[in-house]
């Protein structure tokens, strides 16, 4: 695998499996600008005047445009990389799915937001395959309650 996308070193499958229940990290904050919202309607084709329309926004309880919860979401790639060890020997990792996925707070254009990852669950499902679960919480700098929870699934295939 090209251990070039994540930040930390890798470890054995040992030492990531003795991670379980407990925080990883925190990534760095991203921000949600009006750019990268409007990007991102761009890309996935919604449009809402919630997401792009800043004058139209102003008139509903958020006050300003917000950024779409699967753009939030989609954040924990990059946020991940930058927090959760790769193991040694991977060959890929691929996403299988979400539980619990909630989006608890809107996030105002402009907003910064940051991953907290704490490792639930690594469990061997087959001899190179490797089933991972990790409690996801992305915070939004300055407020109390979080834009989204969830728990992650990922499957880590082992060379």
């Amino acid at each position: 695998m090209n251990n070039q996308i994540w930040k930390k070193p890798p470890i054995s499958l040992e030492a990531y499996q003795a991670m379980v229940g407990q925080e990883i990290g925190v990534s760095s904050w991203h921000v949600l600008d009006q750019k990268r919202i409007d990007t991102y309607a761009d890309v996935i084709e919604d449009h809402q005047f919630i997401h792009v329309d800043p004058e139209q926004a102003k008139a509903t309880p958020f006050g300003t445009t917000i950024a779409h919860g699967f753009l939030t979401m989609s954040l924990l790639s990059v946020m991940s990389y930058e927090v959760m060890p790769a193991i040694e020997g991977t060959a890929m990792g691929v996403n299988y799915g979400f539980d619990k996925l909630r989006f608890i707070s809107p996030v105002r254009s402009g907003k910064r937001v940051r991953g907290r990852f704490v490792l639930a669950e690594a469990t061997l499902r087959k001899p190179k395959e490797l089933q991972s679960r990790t409690n996801v919480t992305v915070e939004i700098e300055g407020e109390e309650k979080p834009a989204l929870v969830a728990d992650w699934i990922g499957l880590i295939y082992l060379s």
